[in-house]
């Protein structure tokens, strides 16, 4: 290995230990340990160090083909040191400030899209639900009316109609003998019961759909 592998390789590894240095301390900031369970802290830690482990070889790969000396854990101790005791405090404050900042951005962003996007689609939607659930209220009331009006017309004309034919069929079951009026009259009844079963559960069925689509 010449001098000038070894020099480069010092160099790299001074600033591993504290490139090490900045990546331990940005690690134990967003890992906050006491808020973890351990099982998930032991495994962070290892994947940590691994990660740190293959960092370091790359670079030490790149300079000097992974030969390992001596001075190599020396000059990382160097860099780790000088770190602690001159950078520490700034990188500190300077990744503090990088924080708080995303954590701004993120929130402003958060608000534009409620404000920009959220909000305007909430209130289309609900202005189309307005004016769809008044567009049926319309209809119904229409329907409703036409309904009554077509009701009315309906039984004025069934009573024009069904009076002179009530009168003819009276006068008709009149001239009937006694033994086939009674009959029909037994007949009737019993098919006057069944119907009035299921009018009843017809009844009872529309009463149910209008008080669902009332609502």
């Amino acid at each position: 290995m010449t001098l000038t592998t070894q020099f480069y390789t010092m160099l790299s590894m001074i600033g591993m230990g504290a490139l090490f240095g900045a990546s331990l301390d940005t690690y134990n900031r967003f890992l906050n340990r006491s808020n973890r369970k351990r099982w998930l802290v032991f495994i962070n830690d290892v994947l940590f160090w691994i990660f740190q482990a293959l960092a370091i070889f790359y670079i030490l790969f790149s300079v000097n083909f992974g030969e390992l000396r001596f001075y190599i854990f020396i000059a990382l101790l160097c860099g780790f040191a000088g770190y602690q005791a001159l950078l520490k405090q700034s990188f500190l404050h300077i990744l503090e400030k990088l924080i708080h900042f995303f954590i701004s951005l993120y929130v402003f962003f958060v608000k534009m899209i409620k404000k920009l996007i959220y909000s305007p689609i909430k209130w289309l939607v609900i202005l189309l639900i307005t004016l769809l659930v008044s567009i049926a209220k319309g209809l119904y009331a229409c329907i409703s009316f036409l309904w009554k009006v077509v009701y009315s017309i309906l039984g004025w004309a069934i009573k024009l109609v069904w009076r002179p034919l009530w009168w003819i069929v009276k006068g008709i079951w009149n001239l009937l003998p006694n033994h086939l009026t009674k009959r029909v009259e037994k007949l009737y009844n019993k098919m006057a019961g069944i119907g009035a079963v299921y009018i009843k559960k017809i009844y009872r069925v529309i009463d149910k759909v209008k008080k669902r689509f009332k609502k």
